[in-house]
């Protein structure tokens, strides 16, 4: 089954490959379109180690591709109805999203990727004329019906459930690693 985006066809299992070694990328050493990217995250505010680990990796990336991050507070409007919570929480990042944007919802139960395959999504997102990828991290009770729609896919990170600070030095560290396989240089090995 593919994925259409903008008029373009992803495949949308990116546990298989056209590559014969599951420690390749099809895009190595090609040029790959520096996709802008937005990292969504709900949750409280961040401790100054994982700002600092944040930044450094947003740093990294820059050489690479535009990024930016964005902390949604858990919970906006203090609900004590954890599903009142959930639809604020998705409110507010659904209107953070544009119609263009490319979307990864991380998530326990999305698609199970390694390295290689996330520089081939990223290198894939690059080719759909999308504006930008955007990449979820939920709140401490998940994402929204509204934002799990909206995804043009779901990943997860790890087969642990991870917090949203431990998901998101994860996550820039693993988009970091991405764009280093598809330019084929060393940090990867």
């Amino acid at each position: 089954m593919a994925v259409t985006f903008l008029g373009r066809h992803l495949p949308s299992n990116f546990n298989s490959s056209d590559t014969p070694d599951a420690r390749t990328c099809k895009y190595t050493g090609q040029s790959v379109r520096a996709i802008p990217m937005r990292v969504i995250t709900v949750g409280k505010k961040r401790s100054r180690g994982v700002q600092l680990i944040v930044d450094e990796y947003k740093d990294k990336l820059q050489h690479y591709c535009a990024i930016d991050d964005v902390l949604i507070r858990s919970n906006p409007k203090n609900a004590r109805d954890i599903k009142a919570q959930i639809e604020e929480e998705d409110f507010a990042v659904i209107n953070l999203i544009k119609s263009n944007d490319w979307v990864v919802v991380l998530d326990e139960h999305g698609q199970d990727v390694g390295s290689e395959r996330l520089a081939e999504l990223i290198g894939d997102a690059g080719l759909t004329g999308a504006s930008r990828m955007i990449f979820c991290i939920g709140g401490p009770y998940g994402h929204g019906k509204q934002l799990r729609k909206r995804a043009n896919v779901s990943l997860k990170l790890s087969s642990l459930v991870l917090n949203h600070q431990i998901a998101l030095i994860v996550l820039m560290e693993q988009l970091y690693r991405a764009w280093t396989i598809l330019k084929g240089q060393k940090y990867h090995h």
